[in-house]
């Protein structure tokens, strides 16, 4: 009985010095998740301002060619893939690449993918995927110029017609325990298509109007990215706060279950001693 109670107070140990670990890493999710917030509040409004503004400008041009709005064919596609570069965060990673892999699964040797984060570039480069680019240490702390980098490779393979579609694939923050795998349609964008085919030109544009798409079109789509960056932000460290409170939850049950076998088990070893005592000086009457 002696060597059961070393057993759980042994185990009490191990279960106590993981759940200082899961604590602590509670803690700095927490106050990630505040730098990460911050950034988004303030962000957030910045990407949809740009998105709107680009959307109603782009609208005036007219009918008119563009690369950026050729809609072609689609043979070929370009999946841009937010994960993280870490784990320990719920079901954050295995979410997208789910997603990821129903989106692509029977045209493999038809897409390529652009990955963000340690997660998903290990994850399809293990299994064959045609990984074009990889970025990986910015999705905790994403900036403007990681976008336009990510942005540069998608203009140019699509202007180039190496891809007739792209996609982002990444997860929208809603609250710190609810977070939601969204895709978008970042090229060729139907929406603004029609916006220019159904309204009128109403304003002059110099140099060009061709010109001026190849600045503002650009410029959405490195908004779009870097909004898709913020929001992963926030909801992988909100994902991996929920996680670790959860472990340290079921690590203080673990602990209260194994207090009490300890208490059982020393009381039944203490009670095991006394009857032998009482036992001996019954037969020595």
């Amino acid at each position: 009985m002696a060597e059961s109670t070393r057993d759980i107070k042994r185990r009490i140990r191990g279960i106590s010095n993981t759940r200082q670990i899961t604590k602590a890493m509670e803690l700095v999710s927490s106050a990630k998740l505040r730098r990460a917030r911050e950034q988004m509040e303030k962000s957030r409004p910045y990407y949809n301002t740009v998105y709107s503004n680009i959307r109603n400008a782009l609208s005036t041009v007219g009918n008119i060619n563009h690369p950026y709005l050729d809609v072609r064919d689609v043979d070929k596609s370009l999946y841009i893939v937010i994960t993280a570069d870490r784990g320990l965060a719920g079901g954050f990673n295995s979410n997208i690449i789910r997603k990821v892999e129903n989106e692509i699964k029977d045209k493999k040797d038809k897409v390529y993918l652009i990955t963000v984060g340690l997660k998903g570039r290990e994850y399809f480069k293990r299994r064959g995927y045609n990984v074009v680019e990889e970025f990986v240490g910015i999705t905790e702390e994403p900036y403007f110029s990681d976008a336009q980098e990510i942005g540069k490779t998608v203009m140019n393979m699509y202007r180039k017609k190496e891809i007739d579609e792209v996609k982002i694939i990444y997860t929208e923050f809603v609250t710190t325990i609810s977070q939601e795998v969204k895709e978008l349609k970042l090229l060729p964008n139907e929406e603004i298509k029609k916006d220019i085919e159904v309204k009128n030109s109403v304003v002059e544009f110099e140099p060009s109007p061709e010109q001026v798409l190849d600045y503002l079109i650009p410029k959405y789509i490195e908004s779009v990215i870097y909004g898709a960056l913020i929001e992963s932000s926030s909801s992988q460290q909100g994902a991996r706060r929920t996680a670790m409170e959860s472990a340290t939850d079921n690590a203080d049950e673990m602990i209260d279950e194994l207090q009490l076998s300890y208490n059982r088990a020393r009381q039944a070893a203490i009670t095991a001693e006394i009857s032998e005592i009482v036992t001996g000086a019954e037969a020595l009457k």
